[in-house]
């Protein structure tokens, strides 16, 4: 004899009502009290076993739809004609799983994808990312979104199956630590060796850039003096184009640093007389080209 076959099938429809509201509201505060249990249990054991925070979400989220799955077959099965039509959809099975699978096709690949997402763990929460062009920290991941925090503090919320489709970029996973570019063009009369020199020195001064002994701990096989680079990358039509290489601990502080460096650079540019051109443009009117032409025909 089953657990379910000591659920009564002869209630009344009136005392069905009042029993399935009773079990439905039952449902709702067991599964909320045991969300809440597990939720300050993984707490608890991951500051001692250093669990991941992925992993144990995944599990606590699936743990509570059980508790709702269970109380659902609770209110079939106690009420003899809902039994009746459980049973003729078991028995046509065949057919409602496939109106069902196509009706419910995205939350299945959702899901599907959510408990591949905390399996292989291609990013955990708190990571910080950069997926469909956007940058942010995950703040968590059920079973049908991944909720990420952008920079700008938006939340934005992609369904599990377009994550599992995408190249995303992790910032975070195995070695923090961002190689991040300054480009600046400079006049073609300009020192290209004073203009290296100028922004080597600002981007030493910089407090969020990484010198030697901070590298070496993320790369030890960096060579002394590799740690900040300048590279002429484009001779364009009107610059030359150097690129800056710094270090920085992760990616959350590139993009500031960046642009800090940017306006240092431009200071000691303009009070050392190193040019940053812009684009030059010769404009000629067709009368006066018509002229010229009748001139040298003459």
């Amino acid at each position: 004899m089953g657990i379910l076959d000591l659920i009564p099938s002869w209630l009344s429809w009136d005392v069905a009502i009042i029993f399935s509201v009773l079990v439905i509201i039952l449902t709702f505060l067991l599964a909320k009290l045991i969300d809440r249990l597990l939720k300050a249990y993984f707490v608890l054991a991951s500051k001692k076993m250093n669990i991941d925070e992925t992993t144990y979400g995944l599990v606590r989220r699936i743990i509570v739809a059980l508790v709702y799955f269970s109380g659902f077959l609770v209110i079939v099965f106690s009420n003899q004609s809902l039994r009746d039509l459980s049973l003729a959809l078991f028995a046509g099975a065949g057919f409602a799983g496939i109106v069902i699978g196509m009706a419910a096709q995205s939350t299945l690949s959702n899901i599907i994808a959510g408990i591949s997402l905390a399996t292989f763990r291609p990013f955990r929460v708190g990571d910080l990312l950069t997926i469909h062009d956007e940058y942010g920290r995950v703040t968590d991941i059920t079973l049908g979104y991944t909720k990420i925090r952008t920079w700008d503090n938006r939340r934005l919320n992609i369904p599990n199956h377009i994550i599992s489709d995408e190249a995303i970029i992790n910032w975070s996973i195995d070695d923090p630590s961002v190689n991040w570019t300054v480009e600046i063009g400079i006049s073609y009369d300009s020192d290209i060796d004073l203009a290296r020199s100028i922004m080597i020195a600002e981007a030493r001064k910089h407090p969020k850039v990484m010198n030697y002994e901070q590298l070496l701990h993320y790369l030890p096989n960096t060579l002394n003096g590799e740690e900040i680079s300048v590279l002429v990358t484009e001779l364009g039509d009107f610059a030359v184009n150097l690129k800056l290489y710094v270090w920085v601990h992760d990616r959350s502080v590139a993009f500031s640093t960046g642009c800090e460096l940017k306006e240092a650079i431009k200071k000691r540019f303009d009070a050392e007389g190193v040019e940053i051109p812009f684009p030059y443009r010769t404009i000629v009117y067709k009368k006066d080209l018509e002229e010229s032409q009748h001139e040298s025909a003459a």
